[in-house]
């Protein structure tokens, strides 16, 4: 479970197929001696576990594997060395919670089809698929990512945030342009009201 507040930018060192998946190595900096084998941190929204780490010159890594169905549901397919991801290491009990709760398990991509920027800070505006529409509200959290983010206005499957300088100075987000795609997980609390609306049994008419 992941809060949505990145704590640091990692850098995709290498790319290497697998029989199933891919394995990724990651730069961060995370002290390699502080990550255990099997952690799970976040990358750009992703919930991965960690399988290896070490320390290349002067730069501490992790490695983490990914299956076919994380490349086909996310942005990561697109990743290539060199590529910036926003990183997040896994809730601990007692720690403060400054986002909302987010699970790391992506439910689709959303794009960027709007930016406009207002003084230092920047209103973004994205589409989701139209079966994400309706967990979207206005002053809702929506995790973008890996950043947890509140919903400003909402035109059907169309929405916008606010980026505030310290968001684009210390994640990726500060180098989005239109038609970028990000990950998008929408909030579990509008995913289980939803899903108790479903199960509802339907009112009877008179």
């Amino acid at each position: 479970m992941f809060t949505g507040i990145v704590t640091d930018v990692g850098e995709v060192l290498a790319i290497d197929e697998r029989q199933t998946g891919i394995r990724l190595k990651i730069a961060s900096r995370y002290a390699e001696a502080g990550i255990d084998i099997g952690a799970s941190i976040a990358h750009a929204g992703i919930c991965l576990t960690v399988v290896d780490k070490g320390e290349e010159g002067n730069r501490d890594w992790f490695a983490v594997e990914a299956s076919p169905e994380t490349l086909a549901v996310t942005t990561m397919g697109s990743w290539a060395p060199g590529s910036r991801v926003n990183l997040e290491r896994s809730l601990t009990l007692g720690q403060e919670m400054g986002g909302h709760l987010v699970t790391g398990h992506i439910d689709g991509v959303a794009e960027v089809i709007g930016r406009d920027n207002d003084g230092d800070m920047a209103v973004l505006t994205f589409r989701v698929p139209d079966a994400f529409a309706r967990f979207i509200a206005a002053k809702g959290s929506v995790a973008l990512d890996g950043t947890s983010l509140t919903v400003n206005l909402v035109e059907g499957s169309t929405f916008t945030v606010m980026l505030i300088p310290h968001t684009l100075d210390v994640t990726t987000w500060g180098a989005i342009k239109l038609g970028d795609k990000v990950n998008f997980e929408v909030d579990l609390m509008a995913r289980y009201a939803a899903r108790l609306m479903e199960a509802q049994p339907a009112t009877s008419q008179p």
